[in-house]
């Protein structure tokens, strides 16, 4: 009996040494985390123990002085660090540099696929005047999804004999490939128009299609010369009168104007308006030729961020004779919002091919340290609300042009669908 009760009291004396122990252990794990707690961000305590700090502190930390917190600013990100750079680092960076691949790298985070960062030295070639007498390389230019290319080649030109096709797109100027790596339709229109006799060289890609990726490049030398290309042009087939508009300029209303007399007096009883390969170009002047032949209601709607506006006729109609309205694939931007005036408000039925889908408005804003910004600030719609970006305007005859077709099918059946529409003589 004694020696069980021995026993007994033995496994007690074990299980409460256990029980000690374990407490002890519990307290002084207690008592680290304690300490930990204590001397977290208290920098002599960890001095003194030999820690140092891994944590930038405030004075030092711009993060935490710009606007925004770092939990959803991209900004505040940004400054903080620099600021860990700027305390820390033994490198330096240069912030010229670093800024554009900065602000490119957030533009192209953007779905807006215009908007676009312009270093100092690429927005004062943007803003360069060709106003003036320049002369230019007898090329009208486009663009599709942000990329230059000749949407037409002036007969006769140096482009011409150099072998530039419509299609082909830019790639480089003067071996610069452009801000971000690519090049726009107003920049090229501005890197190329030198002083008459001065060359230029370019190198174009020549894709299989407009919207298809890789294709061949070439460069050429091209010498800037005066361009007497007109922006409209007019004849009689039969009893229809012919109007083309190339591009929507400054004057393009009162170039139409005279183009339109011109075809009644000499007895046009029905139009072709041809706004194939047209790049677009003043919304106002769009709205001011849609005026032309539509005498009221809406020509426009304009979506922007915050509110939609409506832009209506002027009340100047010129003339109400039927019409059809000739597009293709590269009729762009302003081209659309004519074509899709005259087509909702049913003024002219349309022929040809889709157009591209070019209804978006870009705005460009100047930053403090001499660069800019472009994004898209307002996109188009038809008088009936229908979008124009990245969808187009679908005609009313289908009409496909067949490649290297000389007899240009499109405007033959045109003429015919307006010489249709002219009233029977009694």
């Amino acid at each position: 009996m004694p020696s069980r009760r021995s026993a007994q009291v033995s496994r007690a004396n074990v299980v409460s040494s256990r029980l000690i122990a374990l407490a002890i252990g519990l307290l002084l794990v207690c008592g680290a985390f304690a300490l930990g707690f204590l001397a977290r961000g208290n920098q002599v305590l960890l001095d003194h123990f030999g820690f140092g700090s891994g944590i930038t502190n405030d004075a030092i930390n711009p993060g935490l002085t710009v606007s925004g917190s770092t939990y959803d600013s991209l900004s505040a990100r940004v400054a903080e660090v620099q600021g860990v750079l700027a305390h820390d680092s033994l490198d330096e960076f240069d912030l010229e540099d670093a800024t554009t691949k900065v602000l490119s790298a957030t533009t192209e985070a953007v779905a807006d696929p215009y908007v676009r960062y312009y270093d100092p030295d690429h927005y004062a070639a943007y803003l360069k005047d060709v106003s003036g007498s320049y002369a230019d390389v007898g090329v009208l230019f486009a663009e599709f999804h942000d990329q230059a290319y000749a949407v037409d080649v002036f007969p006769g030109s140096q482009a011409e004999a150099k072998g530039v096709l419509p299609g082909d797109f830019v790639v480089a100027i003067d071996g610069d490939r452009g801000n971000n790596g690519t090049w726009t339709q107003a920049e090229v229109v501005k890197a190329v128009s030198r002083e008459e006799g001065e060359s230029v060289v370019i190198t174009w890609r020549r894709p299989a299609t407009l919207d298809s990726q890789g294709g061949s490049e070439y460069t050429v030398t091209l010498e800037c010369a005066s361009s007497s290309q007109a922006n409209v042009t007019s004849a009689m087939h039969g009893q229809v009168g012919y109007v083309k508009l190339s591009q929507i300029t400054q004057n393009a209303d009162e170039l139409v104007s005279n183009a339109i007399n011109d075809l009644a007096s000499q007895g046009a009883a029905a139009l072709v308006f041809d706004l194939r390969d047209n790049p677009g170009g003043y919304l106002t002047q769009a709205i001011e030729v849609s005026s032309l032949f539509v005498r009221s209601g809406v020509i426009v709607e304009i979506q922007t961020k915050d509110a939609l506006a409506t832009r209506n006729a002027t009340g100047r109609v010129m003339t109400e004779l039927p019409m059809v309205v000739l597009v293709n694939e590269s009729t762009s931007g302003g081209a659309e919002v004519i074509a899709g005036a005259l087509q909702d408000n049913k003024r002219a039925s349309l022929m040809g091919r889709k157009t591209m889908g070019k209804g978006s408005v870009q705005s460009i804003s100047e930053l403090s340290w001499g660069g800019a910004l472009r994004y898209t600030s307002a996109f188009y719609k038809t008088p009936l609300g229908y979008d124009i970006n990245n969808v187009g305007i679908s005609p009313d005859v289908e009409v496909a042009m067949p490649e290297g077709d000389p007899e240009d099918t499109q405007l033959t059946l045109a003429i015919e669908a307006a010489q249709a529409l002219v009233p029977a003589q009694e």
